[in-house]
């Protein structure tokens, strides 16, 4: 190829790489009419559950333990927006943390109380909770200043071939967006919708359970719950979802 061809091909793939990032849509957006429509209906939708749930234990105190309604009154103002900034940075550890690692932190450093743990019912119900006050507000995650490293190293995840098929993120959830796998149109892979209740696992889940179903899928480690990897992805995810509404609690197949 000459020079000039070379040229044109780096600039058509910079025009396709901006318009590419310009279509991104929501997970709902490649849902069946019908399954739209029930995400949006609280009282047809089971992730509403979880919410109800995690509003009673905002609310509830526990012995001397204070409530998380006491630091955090009228949780549908001081919260709203909240979960539309996470995944982001402690400033204390330097560590960057997810939605659910911040509910963690503050249960032990605040509250004095052993930690839930990732996919369990009460962390759920509290992160779908805390998410569903944040429900329509767009994603605004920050990739600069110290969290740039975090983003860096998801966005290597993304386009890292992985597992015994050799696959990447990328391939899947930019190359392949709109074609059907297993019965599931392949979307943009992003989480706004999460925690989501999903069809398979008949139940409310985190999206580090979707991302570790991923790595099942492509033969690759599945990493722990909260690890630096799938905090790091989910960032980069974020980042890639900005000015996306936040949908939680989501409905999947």
């Amino acid at each position: 190829m000459s020079a000039a061809g070379r040229a044109l091909a780096i600039v058509l793939l910079a025009l396709a790489g901006t318009a590419l990032a310009d279509e991104i849509k929501p997970g709902s957006a490649f849902l069946s009419p019908q399954m739209q429509r029930q995400q949006e209906d609280e009282a047809r939708n089971p992730g509403w559950l979880w919410v109800e749930q995690g509003e009673e234990l905002f609310d509830r105190r526990d012995g001397t333990t204070p409530a998380c309604l006491s630091c955090h009154a009228d949780p549908r103002q001081s919260l709203r927006g909240a979960a539309a900034r996470y995944p982001q940075v402690d400033a204390a550890s330097g560590k960057l943390i997810n939605l659910e690692g911040r509910i963690e932190q503050c249960r032990v450093d605040r509250q004095k109380q052993p930690a839930f743990g990732y996919e369990s019912q009460e962390l759920l119900g509290l992160t779908a909770y805390v998410a569903s006050l944040s429900k329509g507000v767009p994603l605004s995650v920050s990739a600069e200043g110290a969290a740039k490293p975090f983003y860096e190293a998801g966005k290597a995840f993304y386009q890292r071939r992985q597992g015994q098929l050799n696959l990447a993120c990328t391939q899947c959830h930019d190359g392949l967006v709109g074609q059907k796998l297993r019965g599931d149109t392949i979307s943009y892979g992003i989480g706004t919708g999460y925690p989501a209740y999903r069809l398979e696992w008949n139940g409310l889940g985190s999206l580090h359970r979707r991302l570790r179903a991923c790595s099942l899928g492509v033969r690759a480690r599945q990493f722990d719950y909260g690890s630096d990897d799938y905090l790091a992805l989910e960032l980069y995810l974020a980042v890639r979802a900005k000015g996306l509404a936040l949908e939680a609690p989501g409905l999947r197949r």
